[in-house]
């Protein structure tokens, strides 16, 4: 799911491309993506385009009179930059919006169509998509923690909730627990002041280190290519793999569609958390610690 790093860089770059130009069109080609129409699409043709925001991981085109319309690329939603009226071609491409200078074209990989499409009126109604997560960039410590502490969960589970913090998803909530050094099962409630002091700063750290990447893989273009899966990351996506910083060998736990990379030398002082289904096949063959880990490994 495109995340805070990737929404961010997507807005950026459709300001830039498309600030100003009035919409010659919108195109829906799937009947799924539409979810509401006060105002009705063909109250957008000639409205310029006055810029574009964020709302946690959706994407608001900003339009004249107070017309909004607000995208949620959920899981697989991609969008392209393309040569003005680009044709809908493949079960992929689900809409487009016309502009002079080309067409912002929206793709779902996959059969489920979760991506969808509101067409909002006034502030109001746009404040109805805003949740209560933390902004890491204008917010402090202290709204961290309180947010953190109002439910007793994991910490993997809190940093994903758009109740809890702006914008984070899977992959981005691996990269910050890990550079905060805390294991993805910590529960929020034992959480220390300073604990929550280091999360925050490395949620911000990740954060804006990764839009600055974005930005750079965009350019004066789009961006074409947007992944919960990168080269440079730390720990999601690299099970096995050892960590830039100790060197232990990644793990990762496996839950419903999701799954939590973490390495046990720098999150859970050289403990491997159980995977509920694995464990439970090996019992006790089932390795508890990196050193049982690299007995049952042998040599090399």
């Amino acid at each position: 799911m495109p995340e805070l790093p990737d929404v961010t860089v997507y807005v950026e770059r459709v300001q830039a491309l498309a600030g100003g130009q009035p919409l010659e069109g919108l195109r829906v080609k799937s009947p799924f993506l539409l979810r509401s129409v006060d105002p009705e699409p063909a109250a957008f043709a000639g409205r310029p385009l006055l810029g574009a925001r964020r709302i946690g991981k959706r994407i608001v085109l900003v339009f004249t009179d107070q017309h909004f319309m607000v995208l949620h690329l959920m899981i697989a939603g991609r969008l392209h930059w393309r040569a003005p009226g680009a044709v809908l071609a493949g079960k992929m491409s689900l809409g487009a919006f016309d502009f002079p200078s080309g067409s912002l074209v929206l793709t779902e990989a996959g059969t489920k169509r979760r991506a969808s499409l509101h067409l909002v009126r006034g502030e109001s109604g746009l404040a109805a998509f805003a949740r209560e997560g933390v902004d890491v960039f204008a917010g402090t410590p202290d709204d961290l923690g309180a947010a953190l502490r109002r439910h007793n969960r994991t910490l993997k589970r809190a940093l994903t909730d758009p109740d809890v913090i702006d914008g984070v998803g899977n992959a981005y909530s691996d990269e910050i627990l890990h550079r905060a050094r805390l294991s993805p099962f910590r529960q929020t409630e034992a959480m220390t002041d300073d604990e929550v002091a280091r999360l925050f700063s490395s949620a911000r750290q990740v954060l804006e280190e990764w839009v600055g990447r974005l930005r750079l893989q965009a350019g004066d273009g789009f961006l074409n290519k947007v992944t919960a899966f990168h080269k440079e990351m730390a720990v999601h996506g690299k099970f096995g793999e050892p960590c830039p910083s100790c060197g232990a060998p990644v793990q990762r736990i496996v839950y419903a569609d999701n799954e939590a990379n973490y390495c046990p030398g720098c999150q859970t002082d050289g403990r491997i958390l159980a995977d509920r289904g694995l464990s439970r096949l090996l019992k006790e063959d089932w390795p508890r610690t990196l050193a049982e880990l690299e007995e049952r490994r042998g040599p090399r």
